[in-house]
């Protein structure tokens, strides 16, 4: 029998998470304060008393607090409560929406033209809600005029400022000036 990759991932989860409260038999407390299906008190009595009466319901006991004094444990059913955590999380990570770094390599010798290329490129990438992280790598006697590098960093920025904003102003590392660009939310 070959498994879906999507059931193996439930499957690897609802281990995951099965492993994180005591059912049934493996609640050993002397001691426990019970709440019933419905959300009442039902007070502090044995963990023998507690599987009685969940067995009574055709539920399992679920222990939900094991730090509190005594632990506290639901009357539940276990496999439904399991599926609608897994469920939930899966919903949480589907809206998560993840953020790229792209990056845009300059020169300090950009001809107006390239220039604005990589400024359509930036606006693109601005505008997929990505950052940007804007490059220049110095050679030779370039560094010596630095400011010359900071000069393409602003004109490049006055092309994209309308689609991003300045994380970081233009910083100057070694041979790199480099700067992030965040999308400006509409």
């Amino acid at each position: 029998m070959l498994l879906r990759p999507d059931f193996l991932i439930f499957l690897e989860r609802y281990k995951a998470i099965k492993k994180q409260h005591q059912i049934n038999e493996e609640i050993r407390d002397r001691e426990i304060r019970v709440i019933s299906e419905t959300g009442e008190q039902l007070g502090v009595m044995s963990a023998r008393e507690a599987l009685e009466i969940a067995d009574e319901r055709e539920l399992d006991l679920v222990k939900i607090s094991p730090n509190a004094n005594p632990p506290v444990c639901k009357i539940m059913n276990y496999g439904k409560f399991l599926f609608d955590q897994v469920k939930r999380e899966k919903e949480a990570k589907k809206n998560q929406k993840t953020i790229e770094v792209k990056e845009i390599w300059l020169s300090m010798t950009i001809d107006v033209g390239d220039l604005q290329t990589k400024a359509k490129q930036t606006q693109k990438f601005l505008s997929q809600g990505n950052k940007v992280k804007v490059s220049i790598r110095m050679k030779g006697r370039q560094m010596a005029h630095a400011s010359l590098g900071l000069d393409v960093m602003t004109k490049f920025y006055e092309l994209v400022k309308e689609f991003g904003a300045k994380e970081k102003e233009p910083l100057t590392e070694g041979r790199n000036i480099w700067m992030m660009l965040v999308p400006v939310k509409a």
